[in-house]
């Protein structure tokens, strides 16, 4: 699955799949939207498969075209989903080499908030339902933070996943906390419902500008976090293989 992501045009077409773009035909935008087309094709629930073809069509681009932003873009669309240090090592690579400056900027930021893996998770307020949250006070839980909104098709295809892993894992010792990057409370509420979603949502009608979302760099929905017993960031990229890391977590010692 793909993330909605606040990044450039480009990168936005690529990760939602949108209609071809309308280019000029010339030998570079050709070779751009044969790879486009290569990426669409891995589309599916393979997502390391479809990560790894992003990577491998940015790589190709660069070879022939290293003055051009958009294959720096693919190796940041990757870098901003894989684990992390996979993540590390793509983020210094673009932050440290030929990229144009925007792309550096971009993953210095994503570099500096790697670094709060290892690191307790600050996050309090007041749910849509009245609970008051504080992660501080569910040590010895596994807690799952959510980044995600309604209107985010990748999120919405998430949830199943999330919600059977709830079920499952919640009598073990896991939780979950949203955070919801919507502008409509009433849309919220009624997919929460709907879905009878049990656990705590944040919403300040902020969408993008999303106050905790501004605190953590979070630049795509949805993003995962995994905090472990201890209270400490363990995983920002907790999609792929949910179940078997939440486990995982909740055997520790």
């Amino acid at each position: 699955m793909l993330q909605a992501m606040k990044l450039p045009v480009l990168l936005l077409a690529l990760l939602t799949l949108a209609a071809p773009l309308a280019r000029a035909a010339d030998n570079y935008e050709k070779r751009l939207e044969a790879s486009l087309n290569a990426i669409k094709a891995k589309r599916g629930p393979d997502v390391a498969a479809f990560l790894a073809e992003i990577e491998k069509q940015g790589r190709a681009l660069l070879q022939d075209f290293p003055d051009k932003s958009d294959p720096y873009e693919m190796l940041l669309a990757v870098a901003s989903q894989v684990e992390t240090e996979k993540a590390r090592a793509l983020l210094k690579e673009l932050s440290d080499g030929k990229a144009p400056a925007p792309i550096k900027q971009e993953a210095g930021k994503l570099l500096a908030r790697l670094d709060a893996i290892g690191k307790p998770v600050d996050i309090k307020f007041k749910a849509t339902d009245g609970r008051e949250v504080d992660l501080s006070a569910l040590k010895g839980k596994v807690v799952l933070v959510d980044f995600w909104a309604t209107w985010c098709g990748p999120c919405v295809a998430e949830m199943p996943k999330v919600l059977a892993a709830y079920k499952q894992l919640n009598p073990k010792g896991f939780e979950i906390v949203g955070i919801s990057f919507d502008q409509d409370r009433g849309k919220l509420d009624k997919f929460v419902k709907d879905r009878q979603m049990p656990w705590p949502q944040y919403f300040d009608g902020k969408g993008w500008e999303n106050d905790f979302g501004r605190r953590f760099g979070i630049t795509s929905i949805p993003a995962m976090w995994l905090i472990g017993k201890d209270g400490k960031l363990v995983d920002m990229n907790a999609r792929e293989n949910l179940n078997g890391k939440i486990e995982k977590l909740l055997a520790a010692q």
